[in-house]
């Protein structure tokens, strides 16, 4: 990068990053409350616990992956270090994406095996109804 585009490039995309990181845990952290006591209704305090125990990996996983994918050559003009920025949290906002719904999946097969233990235990046949004779027996 030339006369220091190379520092503005991470300086905006580091900015840029954290910015869309708090503003995402945020939104998680809010919008997770209710689906964890959900998940966790019978025990209210544990789902506090995960929902904060979630955002503070969160935080750790994206903003450490951040870092990791911001690598870039140094012979890059204007248009080429707006092309970097957006490819980058392009990347990640994907990553994240993809490791969102994967918890979601988690702790909807939990909800659902916890359901699936609430469930009366299923009724013995009352009728017995003896085998049809076939049609050579006739």
């Amino acid at each position: 990068m030339r006369d220091g585009t190379g520092i503005v490039v991470y300086v905006v995309y580091v900015l840029v990053a954290v910015a869309l990181t708090a503003w995402l845990a945020r939104t998680l952290y809010r919008s997770g409350t209710a689906f964890l006591h959900d998940v966790f209704a019978d025990r209210p305090a544990l789902a506090d616990a995960v929902n904060r125990l979630l955002v503070v990996g969160f935080y750790m996983l994206n903003l450490g992956y951040a870092l990791f994918i911001v690598r870039t050559s140094r012979h890059l003009d204007a248009f080429a270090a707006v092309q970097f920025v957006v490819n980058r949290l392009a990347v990640l906002l994907v990553t994240l994406a993809g490791l969102h719904f994967l918890n979601v999946f988690v702790f909807w097969r939990i909800r659902t095996r916890r359901e699936q233990r609430q469930l009366p235990p299923p009724v013995a046949p009352q009728i017995y109804f003896p085998p049809a004779a076939s049609s050579t027996e006739r």
